[in-house]
């Protein structure tokens, strides 16, 4: 269990920035008891005969709101990502893409990278999840595996300062080469310019949110 400070949502205070100073208490979702329900149970069960590491690799399994997401250690990320595509019975040909997550109160996981999966085969959907230090935001790339997700890891670079190791240009993607920082991180500035109304001015969001 942990606090969240500053989400959108805020009501009644003026700021349209977003922060309002709205404090919330987020509960992280531990691992889920099986039976899963759905192909879940199916999924794991292949995944756990196919891979004999499994044990090792996946930190929990955790089934919220109808998904299923594996949460994978760094170092086993890219077997397991080969497993779940090559298995005859799992054939996840598809990753959607790769999104950033940036969670600063989580001490050595402030980091985490969400692969979205698809089996055409199956017609199955899937996530993995990986989290990585700040201090060391490595993981191995996996255009090996799914070429498509090329330029989304450079986005997720871009944005959150993840390093995709053996990417074949991990370059910034929407940010010019030289700019400075991360700018989808929680601690980035967000700066800004004053907006003009007829007969008003609202001030830049980096004047009007409070940081703590």
């Amino acid at each position: 269990m942990s606090e969240s400070q500053g989400s959108f949502g805020v009501t009644g205070t003026g700021d349209t920035s977003g922060y309002g100073g709205l404090v919330r208490t987020k509960v992280s979702a531990g691992s889920s008891e099986r039976p899963f329900g759905s192909y879940f149970d199916d999924v794991a069960d292949d995944l756990e005969r196919a891979f004999p590491a499994f044990n090792d690799a996946i930190e929990r399994i955790v089934v919220d709101r109808g998904e299923l997401t594996l949460f994978v250690k760094r170092d086993h990320l890219f077997d397991v990502a080969l497993t779940l595509r090559n298995t005859e019975t799992l054939r996840f040909e598809m990753c959607m893409g790769v999104d950033g997550v940036h969670y600063p109160e989580e001490s050595g996981r402030e980091l985490h990278a969400v692969y979205s999966l698809l089996s055409l085969t199956h017609n199955r959907r899937i996530r993995l999840e990986v989290a990585v230090p700040d201090s060391d935001p490595h993981l191995p790339s996996l255009v090996e595996v799914w070429g498509g997700i090329n330029w989304h890891e450079r986005e997720s670079f871009d944005m959150f300062g993840l390093i995709f190791d053996g990417h074949p240009g991990l370059t910034r993607i929407l940010m010019p080469d030289d700019w400075q920082g991360h700018p989808q991180r929680k601690d980035y500035p967000l700066g800004g310019i004053p907006v003009e109304y007829k007969g008003a001015t609202t001030p830049p969001p980096s004047e009007r949110r409070s940081y703590r």
